[in-house]
């Protein structure tokens, strides 16, 4: 296994050697080596100034060297190089990663990085950002066209700390995550919800990143090992423990681990933060936490809609506006209201108390419920369950804009009761259900911004009031003047706070200004066996990283159902390089058919 640590100055010499083995490694002639040597000789007194470290495999064979010099703001990456040997083993990614996390540390904001034309890609995949100043030219005491050589290529990273909500979230550290989605779910099943809930084991897979770094996964079902080593690559994480396998049926998972007494006590006796995907009272007997009775209360959507009203009945919120809504006692009075909106010219949404992903919500327009036949025949082919009727929002045409119609605010309360803001994103709904959101800097338009983060802060302090710990969030819909309708709370992890975790990850390691999209199913064209999975996602994280993006597969196990699909994340520094690659994703991932030819 390699390791870094700081070099000595009694290896100078030897360093040197490397380095120039390094640079040689790319074809240049010896004239041009020769023209390099002086500025790239590393000498006793530099290792300390120059803040030299060392990557150092398990052998004790130094096979890496790199250097951070200059004072905070603004500091170099010096050096950067790696014995010819082991180029390709992931020494220099190592080695980079090391000297971001040393720039944070001293309080660096600004990293400039003057490149070989030849490491150009490497630089880019590890998100550095090209820029147009200037670099120095790659051999000043020769003639590039003489020499081989040509000029050097200049990028800038932005280092940047952990962020604080995530710091908060799990103590700056590791934690243990636990991929209970179909135990959570289950505490609310209704007529409206799959019984076997077996979307909510695929969905487990989101375990993976309900923290920035885990140091553990706890899976109900098994997960391609190929799919944890990609993820574990692309995010940087190492020594990261899978216990898959472990939930065929009832009980739910946090059981199923209690039942394995050696594995309950692992992972609860590490000290290390435990994770769920939501709070269940299984969980509490796990994690040791006293189960609280009505804890999760606002997980129903008649009790979060009577919570906004008490928000905005204290006033302070002028760009929030509460749709009306009804409870009706039994589908006839449901159909009664319904048809009685539907001939007054009014769209209605009927909802179900809980719901997952839009499950149990049905948008009904006018011209929907005539074309159905009647408000009748729309109930009976509704599945069976309570209903709540709700004002129709509608949307932001008058504004002249294609501005996003569906938002959220995602914060957390913590253990002492603190509620903390993780920001703002944008959802992808389609008739009422949930695909995906995009989190990011700019992500939130300027219009929306300042309502959505004090009505998702008050909300946060009165659950933390009502005794609730743990993530939520609250969805809006933007209506045509400029004001958001809050429609519900959930009182768990959600598909955006997936992204949120993902976006803090990837600027502690790659630098600041990650967008960050969940798509939450990517239709493939075929069922692919494990092995060929494995090279489809590789093969998209090398498409997208081309592209200046990356690819992270978030979801593996829908793609051996009979209809294959997967859920994916995409990040990039700006809106085109995003879209792009999910467009890339879609694309190739739906491709995979034409391999087997016509059907």
């Amino acid at each position: 296994m390699v390791k870094v640590r700081a070099a000595r100055p009694a290896e100078a010499e030897d360093l040197t050697g490397l380095v120039m083995r390094s640079k040689a490694h790319w074809g240049y002639d010896a004239a041009f080596l020769a023209a390099c040597a002086p500025e790239l000789r590393i000498r006793a007194g530099d290792v300390t100034a120059r803040r030299v470290v060392v990557a150092e495999n398990g052998r004790g064979e130094v096979v890496g060297v790199a250097s951070l010099e200059g004072t905070p703001p603004r500091a170099e990456l010096g050096l950067l190089f790696v014995e010819p040997s082991a180029v390709g083993q992931g020494v220099g990614r190592l080695l980079y990663r090391d000297v971001l996390r040393r720039a944070v540390e001293l309080g660096v904001r600004r990293l400039v990085i003057d490149s070989d034309p030849h490491a150009t890609g490497f630089y880019r995949a590890m998100g550095a950002v090209p820029v147009a100043e200037p670099a120095a030219p790659a051999a000043p005491a020769a003639p590039a066209a003489e020499a081989g050589g040509t000029a050097l290529v200049r990028f800038e990273a932005a280092p940047v700390p952990l962020a604080d909500w995530a710091r908060a979230w799990t103590g700056g550290g590791r934690a243990v995550h636990l991929g209970n989605v179909g135990e959570f779910n289950a505490q609310f099943a209704d007529a409206t919800l799959d019984r076997e809930q077996r979307p909510a084991h695929h969905y487990a897979c989101l375990a993976a990143f309900y923290s920035p770094y885990p140091a553990a996964l706890v899976l109900p079902r098994p997960v391609p090992r190929g799919w944890t080593e990609l993820v574990c690559r692309q995010l940087g994480w190492t020594g990261v423990e899978v216990y898959d396998g472990l939930l065929d049926a009832d009980p739910g998972l946090a059981e199923a681990v209690r039942a394995r007494p050696a594995l309950a006590a692992l992972l609860t006796g590490a000290g290390l933060p435990l994770v769920p995907w939501g709070r269940t009272r299984a969980f509490g007997r796990l994690a040791g936490r006293p189960w609280q009775d009505g804890e999760l209360r606002y997980e129903s959507k008649s009790a979060a809609h009577g919570l906004f009203g008490r928000i905005l009945a204290d006033g302070g919120h002028p760009g929030i506006v509460l749709p009306r809504q009804w409870r009706v006692d039994g589908r006839w009075a449901a159909a009664r209201m319904l048809a009685a909106r539907t001939r007054a010219g009014e769209s209605t949404v009927l909802k179900s108390e809980h719901g997952v992903g839009g499950s149990g919500t049905t948008v009904l327009t006018p011209a929907r419920v005539r074309a159905a036949g009647g408000a009748r025949a729309v109930l009976r082919r509704l599945p069976r369950g309570p209903l709540l009727v709700e004002e129709y929002v509608g949307g932001a045409a008058s504004r002249g804009d294609e501005g996003p119609r569906d938002l959220t605010y995602d914060g957390f309360v913590d253990e002492a009761g603190r509620a903390h803001e993780v920001g703002g994103a944008v959802m992808e709904v389609a008739d009422g259900c949930y695909r995906g959101a995009t989190v990011g800097p700019g992500v939130v338009p300027g219009w929306a911004e300042k309502s959505l983060t004090a009505f998702g802060a008050a909300v946060g302090r009165e659950l933390a009031d009502s005794g609730y710990r743990g993530w939520f969030d609250v969805d809006f819909v933007a209506d045509g003047t400029g004001r958001l309708a809050p429609t519900e709370t959930n009182l768990r992890l959600t598909g955006p706070s997936i992204a949120f975790m993902v976006a803090a990850r990837l600027d502690a390691l790659r630098g600041a200004g990650h967008l960050v999209r969940i798509a939450d199913r990517v239709e493939l064209g075929a069922r692919l066996p494990e092995a060929q999975l494995d090279e489809l996602c590789a093969a998209l994280a090398r498409g997208c990283a081309e592209l200046g993006a990356v690819f992270v597969p978030a979801i593996p196990t829908g793609a051996f159902e009979p209809a294959p699909w997967l859920g994916v994340l995409v990040a990039a520094r700006g809106r085109e390089v995003l879209d792009a690659a999910e467009a890339l994703v879609r694309a190739e991932a739906l491709a995979v058919g034409a391999m087997f030819g016509p059907t």
